[in-house]
């Protein structure tokens, strides 16, 4: 099988998606970038609809680039704050869910090889079952240390310096126990293992699987109903089979101009791009991407740049 390299050929689509994009390269409007490193945009249509999108595309067997997160501790900054305090990085992009009244991460985040942002395990149900709760198992994209990256779907506990991953989706269950002890999780679960990664943000749910569009929501639990075909801004992660990691933002919430995307188109433009995995992260108003500093979409919430408890970072050794 020939591999067809992807910055190379952008424009390439599966049959999936609802109408072709045509990417341009705006390496130069990012300037300076390393050269295994790019950046492509698109003011074309999606389904008929206006659409505004970019994505990063970086190759991970480059040790110019380091790949890397940042995280707070009861408080949040905006990726112009994290831009800052981590010496100009090369990227700078939102990640994870969060609380606005606590200002916690919702999902995983290790960085340095630590455990420093925790899923949420315990959802607690409505109506007649409001003593009941449901239990998913959150999503996350790392990188190992030699690495090689990965999508799984992920156990944690503040106590152990690991999470433990899944390789396929874990269904949530319910019972009326509000957090259930690791240990008990965890032999629950018999696939589980030690998740070694140097670098991982989380969020949900997963978008691709063996390069197929497959959504994980019913498993993960993130959006009820229809939502999954709401249109909004959008901020995802994957990576190809040749070791490129994607990073991948969609404007939204402006009526004309940027309409955003539903997670199924969001699911289909990635598999497009040749992700072999990908999920989503956090959109709405936190989604906002840096490169040297500057903004690719344009942020919908107010147009500024929302304050966020976690960023993925790469930097650029050649700079």
């Amino acid at each position: 099988m020939v591999k067809i390299p992807l910055v190379i050929f952008p424009l390439f689509m599966t049959a999936c998606v609802s109408a072709q994009v045509k990417w341009i390269n705006a390496d130069a409007d990012y300037a300076p970038v390393p050269k295994n490193f790019h950046v492509f945009k698109t003011r074309d249509s999606l389904a008929g609809k206006p659409f505004i999108a970019y994505y990063a595309i970086a190759d991970l067997k480059d040790k110019k680039l380091v790949f890397t997160a940042d995280t707070t501790h009861k408080r949040r900054l905006t990726p112009q704050q994290y831009y800052a305090r981590n010496g100009q990085a090369l990227l700078v992009v939102n990640s994870t869910f969060f609380s606005f009244s606590t200002h916690q991460n919702l999902n995983t985040v290790v960085k340095n090889g630590r455990l420093v942002g925790m899923n949420v395990h315990s959802i607690p149900m409505r109506g007649k079952d409001t003593f009941q709760y449901r239990h998913p198992f959150g999503s996350a994209i790392g990188i190992s240390r030699r690495r090689k990256p990965d999508v799984a779907w992920l156990l944690t506990d503040s106590s152990k310096r690991f999470a433990y991953a899944s390789q396929v989706p874990v269904s949530a269950w319910k019972d009326s126990v509000a957090d259930q002890p690791f240990d008990v999780v965890r032999d629950r679960h018999k696939n589980l293992k030690k998740w070694k990664t140097q670098t991982a943000v989380g969020g949900g749910p997963v978008l691709v699987q063996n390069g197929d569009v497959n959504i994980s929501n019913n498993e993960e639990l993130k959006f009820g109903g229809k939502a999954i075909n709401d249109k909004h801004p959008r901020t995802l992660m994957g990576y190809t089979r040749d070791n490129k990691l994607i990073i991948f933002v969609i404007q939204g919430r402006s009526p004309g101009i940027a309409e955003g995307a539903s997670l199924v188109q969001a699911a289909e433009l990635m598999a497009a791009l040749g992700c072999v995995e990908a999920l989503n992260l956090d959109g709405g108003g936190s989604s906002c991407m840096l490169i040297n500093g500057k903004e690719t979409i344009q942020p919908s919430d107010k147009g500024q740049q929302r304050a966020v408890p976690a960023v993925f970072i790469i930097k650029s050794k050649a700079r």
